[in-house]
């Protein structure tokens, strides 16, 4: 059992939920990406995304290609994301954490030798935007020989066959975006939503986690009630963009705190069959 169904299987005997959210490494400052990590960790998160800063992405919205932006100014590399992963599990060999990003760094340095390099570094699942189903089934095959899960994207128009094609590859979570956009660009349809996860759940086997449009605890909470994970991402690189370098940390730590307790909160009430 990996990490990240080692998780998921925790807090569904807990009756909770898991939340996973998502910074970018290097953004605002590689020295402060480990900070931030153990951070996100210390406000609640139970799975972290971590982005690998890409020159032309194509789900992201203007918040997150702001953060891979000022990362690559920086000159952050693959490699340096996995340094700084490798650097967190000195501190914390428990929290799972995923690599979120797009294929050209992973072709550049080389399928095998990223699969390699990402177990080494203590990654536990890797998120490939655009790696489709159809021309994923040897990658998917090579992150589950180094005991990676592959996380793939579903998304409000993906059909039937699409679902089962990807429930026969993915492990550790699907994440299923919750509007038809990029990220950070439109308010979620918790309605919506709630009638996709089910559906997407019972078809693959396969925790389901929803992000898109996820901004406050109260949103956190409704898909709580839905999904078995919250994703946000773009609500945290905003407030790393109002914060100073010394207030960064504990600005992401106060915001994570607040999703935590809004999703606990909603579990808490569900168990009572309180509104």
């Amino acid at each position: 059992m990996s990490k990240i169904e080692a998780v998921f299987e925790r807090l569904q005997a807990q009756g909770r939920k898991a939340l996973i959210p998502f910074i970018t490494a290097g953004d605002p400052d590689p020295v402060l990406t480990v900070p931030l990590l153990h951070a996100l960790v210390q406000g609640g998160a139970d799975i972290i995304e971590l982005g690998v800063p890409f020159s032309d992405p194509m789900a992201d919205g203007p918040t997150i290609q702001r953060a891979s932006e000022r990362a690559l100014a920086k000159g952050v590399s693959l490699r340096q994301v996995l340094e700084m992963v490798a650097n967190f599990r000195a501190d914390d060999n428990e929290t799972p954490v995923v690599l979120m990003g797009y294929a050209n760094p992973i072709e550049a340095m080389g399928v095998d030798a990223f699969a390699a390099a990402s177990f080494d570094a203590g990654v536990d699942g890797v998120l490939v935007v655009d790696y489709p189903p159809e021309e994923a089934v040897e990658f998917a095959g090579i992150l589950h020989r180094h005991a990676l899960d592959p996380i793939f994207l579903l998304a409000p128009t993906s059909s039937a066959a699409r679902i089962a094609q990807i429930g026969a590859l993915a492990s550790g979570y699907i994440y299923y975006v919750s509007l038809k956009g990029v990220t950070g660009s439109a308010a979620l349809d918790v309605a919506a939503v709630a009638a996709r996860v089910p559906e997407i759940r019972a078809s693959t086997g396969v925790p389901v986690g929803v992000g898109f449009g996820i901004r406050d605890a109260r949103t956190a909470a409704a898909v709580a009630g839905i999904a078995d994970a919250v994703v946000v991402g773009s609500r945290l690189i905003e407030e790393l963009e109002r914060s100073s370098p010394d207030e960064a940390c504990e600005k992401v730590r106060a915001l994570v705190a607040e999703l935590r307790q809004g999703i606990d909160d909603a579990a808490t009430n569900a168990s009572r069959g309180t509104p």
